[in-house]
Parts: structure tokens; C-alpha cells; sequence
């Protein structure tokens, strides 16, 4: 199978799945390439070698750990799905099995997985403000860790907001599907002590 082909059988079980829960919203289907494949796939040159073990927060209909994995397939990573709605952890679970790619899905909140393994990368998508974002990725990082997450036009003053509470490094990418949007690039997450 190739990346397009795989591309579009996601995608076919995401509008079939879609029809009797809520994936993604029913506003954004009839713009589910631009607005979620391809905005996922924009990370594919953001990734690092090292990266081996990604972990995705809040997986929803799987953007962007899904696409990631049918882009990068074979080149050695594993995806590790965070996903608290069943359904939706069912949905994952389908797709992941259907086209055999090298991911598993947790039908539990980041906050609760408890993982012994630091992560590579840390992914996330319209999950929750940076300073959580931050706040949950730190439970999974060590030295080595970066996070690639989407964000929008806020993100100044959420970076202002995380920065009281974490010191880190980042990188800000304009996005390439939205004007408003960006990556941000975080490495070096170092909580910030309150004493």
C-alpha cells in the first residue's frame, strides 16, 4: 500500500465512522484533507531522526499521530495514541489495525497513563492551552524530548502564560494549511520551581 493509498482508506473510515460520532466536527468534514490530513502531515519534516517513540495527547480522530504513522512507516518510530472517549479509542483501534501501522491507542487521559518509557516527541492537536500541554508533556520528557503542537492565534499569550510556569526552548513554524496557525517547536521543558 502506498502513503496516498493509505491516506484515503483513513479517510474513508473516518467520514463512515464520523456519520455516527463525533470525530471531528461536522462543520470541518467536507474539509478533512486540507484542515486535518494535511495540516498533520506538515510535521512529517519537523520530525528528528532520534525520533522513535512519539507520543500523541488527546488522539481524537488521530490527528496527527494517525497520518504521521502512514507517512513515516517503516522508518523505525511507534506511536503511542492517547485517547479517554471509547468510541473514538475504538475508532483508533480500527484504523490501526486495518492498515497495520506501528501504533497503539490508551482509551485513558494523559494525565492518568502511566508510562515508564521518556518519549522522543510529544504530539498534540487542539487539546488544551500550552501551559497544560506543557504541564502533561513533562510527564513524559526527558532531555532529549521535544513536543511539535498546533496552535492558533492565541499562542503568543499562551506562550506568555506557560513561560510563568516552564523554562523551554521553542521554535515557532507558520503553519502551511492555516494563516492564523502555528507549530510550535518546544525542547529543553524545564519546570519552573515554586519556591
Amino acid at each position: 500500500m502506498s502513503v496516498q493509498s493509505d491516506l484515503e482508506a483513513f479517510a474513508a473510515l473516518l467520514r463512515k465512522w464520523n456519520a455516527v460520532q463525533n470525530l471531528v466536527s461536522r462543520e470541518t468534514i467536507g474539509e478533512l484533507w486540507p484542515r486535518h490530513i494535511e495540516d498533520s502531515l506538515q510535521l512529517v519534516p519537523l520530525l528528528r531522526d532520534s525520533d522513535r517513540l512519539v507520543i500523541d495527547l488527546g488522539s481524537g480522530g488521530g490527528f496527527p499521530a494517525i497520518p504521521l504513522a502512514i507517512a513515516t512507516r517503516g522508518q523505525g518510530r511507534r506511536f503511542v495514541l492517547l485517547e479517554p472517549t471509547q468510541k473514538r479509542a475504538s475508532f483508533l483501534r480500527t484504523v490501526i489495525r486495518d492498515l497495520d501501522l506501528p501504533a497503539e491507542v490508551h482509551a485513558v487521559r494523559a494525565e492518568a497513563f502511566d508510562s515508564r518509557e521518556t518519549v522522543d516527541l510529544v504530539t498534540s492537536r487542539a487539546l488544551a492551552d500550552l501551559p497544560e500541554l506543557l504541564r502533561l508533556g513533562a510527564r513524559f520528557s526527558g532531555p532529549a524530548t521535544h513536543m511539535l503542537l498546533h496552535k492558533g492565534l492565541t499562542y503568543r499569550e499562551e506562550m506568555s502564560r506557560a513561560s510563568r510556569l516552564f523554562d523551554f526552548d521553542v521554535l515557532v513554524h507558520p503553519s502551511r494549511t492555516d494563516a492564523s496557525g502555528v507549530i510550535l517547536e518546544i525542547s529543553n521543558l524545564r519546570a519552573k520551581s515554586t519556591a
